[in-house]
């Protein structure tokens, strides 16, 4: 739904599924329903499609549809819950790994420096590990490597020791009590919002092990594609992206290709784009959040 999360690259997206009458089709992302709506407005009577999220809060959105099912699951299990719902191949999967307007607008998700919440951040609200115990738990060089590793932030040895400093006489709970630490951190010329963005974005990232997440769902897609179907992903930052772009040229992570006896790339995917699609003037005017946007889509050999 619009308030929940407007979806992005909508049109784009749902059209590199290659939809049609009998297809099967899985949303791993499914938050407001956009892209699932979109999906079954173009789906025939015979299709069916399943969608997956781990947030409890997306069951206000879903739809009546006898074409649906919902799965409440993390898609790191996309495989085992598709068998188990009698789909061992499906004609196209579609994530969009962006967070939704939902968690950054929803104060007490503690996704947002916007707002004082608790320090939360899980995207699973089942889950026991969130922020808070990350920031108050982990030792200094772990904390220093995932704001290293997943904010990209040259500053990680300065904000962990300042972390570690604070523990030291008072548990972190809130997130004002994590300002406080980044603030003097700041170093003069840096960009506030984008600073405060990409710490918050690298304990998003570990307390929902994210980009572990994203390689477990990749790797099965290859098996639960079938020959010609659609791997479609949107990405939001580089980190993502560059695992994509990665398995669906090389068939692994690390860009380096593997080649047979002959010399030729072994790899389960032809990559469709080369060049990702990314939102127009228009549609980021009207949904800020879509600007950093990449779309990749690939075909099952």
């Amino acid at each position: 739904m619009e308030t929940y999360h407007v979806p992005v690259l909508l049109t784009e997206s749902c059209d590199l599924m290659g939809i049609a009458d009998g297809g099967v089709y899985v949303d791993l992302t499914f938050g407001g329903g956009g892209h699932t709506r979109e999906i079954l407005r173009r789906m025939g009577p015979k299709s069916h499609l399943f969608s997956f999220d781990r947030d409890s809060d997306t069951t206000a959105n879903l739809p009546d549809d006898s074409r649906f099912t919902f799965i409440q699951n993390n898609f790191r299990f996309m495989r085992g819950c598709l068998r188990s719902e009698g789909a061992e191949q499906v004609d196209a999967i579609l994530a969009d790994l962006g967070v939704s307007s939902h968690h950054f607008d929803e104060a007490e998700r503690g996704f947002s420096y916007r707002f004082d919440a608790p320090l939360d951040m899980r995207m699973n609200q089942h889950s026991k590990f969130s922020a808070k115990e990350l920031l108050n738990e982990y030792p200094q060089e772990l904390i220093e490597k995932i704001l290293r590793q997943y904010g990209e932030l040259r500053e990680s040895g300065r904000i962990a020791k300042a972390i570690i400093k604070y523990r030291e006489t008072s548990p972190l709970a809130t997130i004002n009590d994590l300002l406080s630490i980044l603030e003097p951190c700041i170093s003069r010329g840096t960009d506030r919002n984008k600073f405060l963005a990409q710490v918050f974005q690298a304990i998003r990232i570990e307390v929902n092990s994210e980009l572990d997440a994203l390689k477990m769902m990749l790797e099965q897609s290859s098996r639960v594609l079938r020959p010609g179907g659609r791997l479609v992903i949107i990405t939001y930052h580089s980190l993502e992206d560059r695992l994509v772009k990665n398995f669906m040229r090389n068939g692994n992570f690390d860009g380096i290709p593997q080649k047979d006896f002959f010399g030729r790339v072994e790899t389960p995917f032809e990559v469709y784009n080369n060049k990702p699609i990314v939102p127009n003037a228009e549609e980021m005017e009207r949904n800020s959040r879509s600007r950093s946007a990449k779309l990749r889509c690939a075909i099952k050999l």
